[in-house]
Parts: C-alpha cells; structure tokens; sequence
C-alpha cells in the first residue's frame, strides 16, 4: 500500500526557519525535510540514524514515532502550542521536556500540525 506522503513546502520551511532561528538543532532538521523536499517522513528516518536510532523503514515510522509521543504532544502548553500553529514553542517544549530526541522534535510536531492536531490527540480524548 503507497503510504501518503506528509509534506511542508519549501514557504513553509522559510516560515519555520524564522521561527526556529535560534535553534541550531532545529535548523539541522528543516535542512534535511528540505533536502527530502519536504517529505516529512523521510527526513525524520534519515534524522534517527543521524542520532544512532534504528528505524525500521516502514511507511508508516514517522506516524509510530509521533503516536509513541502522544500523551505529550496532546497535553498542557504543548498541545496548546500546535494548536496556534507555534512550532517554534512546541520543538522547543518537545526538546526540553521529553526523552524524544531533539532531532525529531521538529519533524514530529511539524506532522501533528500537516496531520491536524485535534485528529492526532482524538485517541486520548476518547479514552478520558
């Protein structure tokens, strides 16, 4: 099955860039979403095995990886971040306080908002 590709253009990786100026960790991984011509997915894998991670080269690794970060993603000021579309505030949240690497937050909170946050963070709702 052809997975469907989640991509930022390249307007919105110079959005981005502003945003995440002072984060040099950050403007590591837009390089790379930019040298995957926005594929989100495959720079996020390219990203792991930059940071010693293994991941599988299924379709689907980006969508596992964010869902794994779920109940951070979808609570408090960081769901409240990309819900008012502040990637900048949510890489830096993800970043600080998770275990996520720093070289994914970018690209896993740039899916939940390509992806729709509400959508996303649906599963934890239904289950409070």
């Amino acid at each position: 099955m052809a997975r469907s590709i989640v991509r930022v253009t390249l307007e919105e990786i110079e959005q981005y860039r502003t945003e995440l100026a002072d984060d040099p960790i950050a403007l590591r991984a837009l390089e790379m979403i930019e040298d995957c011509e926005g594929d989100l997915e495959d720079a996020a894998i390219a990203l792991a095995l930059q940071v010693g991670q293994e991941p599988d080269q299924t379709d689907s690794w980006l969508d596992g990886m964010a869902k794994r970060w779920r109940v951070s993603l979808c609570s408090g000021d960081l769901k409240e971040s990309l819900l008012a579309g502040s990637v900048g505030q949510a890489v830096r949240s993800l970043s600080t306080d998770t275990m996520l690497p720093s070289a994914l937050a970018t690209p896993i909170a740039l899916y939940v908002l390509k992806t729709g946050v509400e959508a996303f963070c649906e599963p934890l709702q239904e289950k409070l």
